[in-house]
Protein backbone atom coordinates (compact mmCIF):
# COMPACT_ATOMS: atom_id res chain seq x y z
CA UNK A 1 0.00 0.00 0.00
CA UNK A 2 2.82 2.27 0.88
CA UNK A 3 3.58 2.27 -2.68
CA UNK A 4 0.43 3.23 -4.16
CA UNK A 5 -0.10 6.54 -1.55
CA UNK A 6 0.31 9.92 -2.50
CA UNK A 7 3.23 12.29 -1.61
CA UNK A 8 2.52 15.47 -0.11
CA UNK A 9 3.57 18.70 -1.78
CA UNK A 10 3.43 22.37 -0.49
CA UNK A 11 0.60 24.66 -2.28
CA UNK A 12 1.52 27.05 -4.16
CA UNK A 13 5.58 26.79 -4.02
CA UNK A 14 6.26 24.38 -7.10
CA UNK A 15 4.40 23.89 -10.43
CA UNK A 16 4.22 20.35 -12.14
CA UNK A 17 4.54 22.20 -15.45
CA UNK A 18 8.05 22.18 -17.20
CA UNK A 19 9.22 25.02 -18.95
CA UNK A 20 10.38 22.67 -22.40
CA UNK A 21 9.36 23.84 -25.39
CA UNK A 22 7.92 27.40 -24.12
CA UNK A 23 9.49 30.43 -25.24
CA UNK A 24 9.65 34.01 -24.02
CA UNK A 25 7.64 36.70 -25.83
CA UNK A 26 10.30 38.48 -28.26
CA UNK A 27 12.09 41.52 -26.55
CA UNK A 28 14.26 44.60 -27.05
CA UNK A 29 17.04 46.23 -24.84
CA UNK A 30 16.92 50.26 -25.31
CA UNK A 31 20.37 51.54 -23.73
CA UNK A 32 19.60 55.21 -21.90
CA UNK A 33 21.86 57.89 -20.75
CA UNK A 34 21.70 60.60 -18.36
CA UNK A 35 23.60 64.24 -18.58
CA UNK A 36 26.49 63.21 -16.06
CA UNK A 37 27.32 59.66 -18.15
CA UNK A 38 25.09 57.12 -15.95
CA UNK A 39 23.27 54.92 -18.23
CA UNK A 40 20.84 52.26 -17.91
CA UNK A 41 19.38 49.65 -20.07
CA UNK A 42 15.53 48.62 -20.01
CA UNK A 43 13.70 45.60 -21.39
CA UNK A 44 10.89 45.99 -23.40
CA UNK A 45 8.70 43.96 -25.04
CA UNK A 46 9.28 43.72 -29.42
CA UNK A 47 5.96 45.80 -29.94
CA UNK A 48 5.94 48.14 -27.02
CA UNK A 49 6.21 51.67 -27.85
CA UNK A 50 9.51 52.87 -26.23
CA UNK A 51 9.72 56.52 -24.29
CA UNK A 52 12.05 58.73 -25.13
CA UNK A 53 13.39 59.84 -21.59
CA UNK A 54 13.37 57.33 -18.35
CA UNK A 55 14.01 58.11 -14.80
CA UNK A 56 17.45 56.02 -13.39
CA UNK A 57 17.18 54.56 -10.02
CA UNK A 58 19.13 57.95 -8.65
CA UNK A 59 16.02 59.64 -9.86
CA UNK A 60 17.56 61.58 -12.64
CA UNK A 61 16.45 62.01 -16.66
CA UNK A 62 17.87 60.06 -19.00
CA UNK A 63 17.19 60.46 -23.10
CA UNK A 64 17.56 57.26 -25.27
CA UNK A 65 20.91 56.76 -26.53
CA UNK A 66 19.57 55.66 -30.13
CA UNK A 67 16.79 57.94 -30.46
CA UNK A 68 16.29 60.93 -31.64
CA UNK A 69 16.60 64.44 -29.42
CA UNK A 70 12.95 64.48 -28.09
CA UNK A 71 10.91 67.89 -28.65
CA UNK A 72 11.24 70.10 -25.30
CA UNK A 73 8.15 70.55 -24.25
CA UNK A 74 6.94 74.32 -23.14
CA UNK A 75 5.87 74.57 -20.11
CA UNK A 76 3.04 77.24 -19.36
CA UNK A 77 4.14 79.22 -16.70
CA UNK A 78 1.98 78.82 -13.91
CA UNK A 79 -0.14 82.25 -13.49
CA UNK A 80 -0.09 83.66 -9.61
CA UNK A 81 -2.81 85.82 -7.56
CA UNK A 82 -1.22 88.99 -8.99
CA UNK A 83 -1.26 88.32 -12.77
CA UNK A 84 -4.94 86.99 -12.55
CA UNK A 85 -5.76 90.20 -10.67
CA UNK A 86 -4.06 92.56 -13.25
CA UNK A 87 -5.98 90.77 -15.85
CA UNK A 88 -9.11 92.09 -14.12
CA UNK A 89 -8.18 95.58 -12.70
CA UNK A 90 -5.09 98.13 -13.64
CA UNK A 91 -2.56 99.66 -11.05
CA UNK A 92 -4.48 102.39 -10.72
CA UNK A 93 -7.53 100.76 -9.60
CA UNK A 94 -5.43 98.90 -7.28
CA UNK A 95 -4.28 101.43 -5.38
CA UNK A 96 -7.53 103.26 -5.20
CA UNK A 97 -8.93 100.22 -3.54
CA UNK A 98 -6.31 99.47 -1.34
CA UNK A 99 -6.23 103.26 -0.25
CA UNK A 100 -10.35 102.99 0.86
CA UNK A 101 -9.16 99.84 2.54
CA UNK A 102 -6.79 101.34 4.84
CA UNK A 103 -9.26 104.32 4.98
CA UNK A 104 -12.03 102.14 6.53
CA UNK A 105 -9.50 100.11 9.17
CA UNK A 106 -7.85 103.18 10.25
CA UNK A 107 -11.55 104.45 10.98
CA UNK A 108 -12.33 100.98 12.62
CA UNK A 109 -9.10 101.55 14.82
CA UNK A 110 -10.36 105.26 16.09
CA UNK A 111 -7.18 107.01 14.03
CA UNK A 112 -6.99 109.96 12.24
CA UNK A 113 -8.04 109.76 8.79
CA UNK A 114 -6.96 112.21 5.59
CA UNK A 115 -9.30 113.61 4.07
Amino acid sequence: MSDRSLRGMRLGAQSMETEAGVEPAPRQQVEYRSEDGESIVVTFAAEADVPDRWTTKSGKEALRVDGEAPDLEEVKAQRSHWDMLLERRSVEELEETLEGQLKKLRIRRGEEVEA
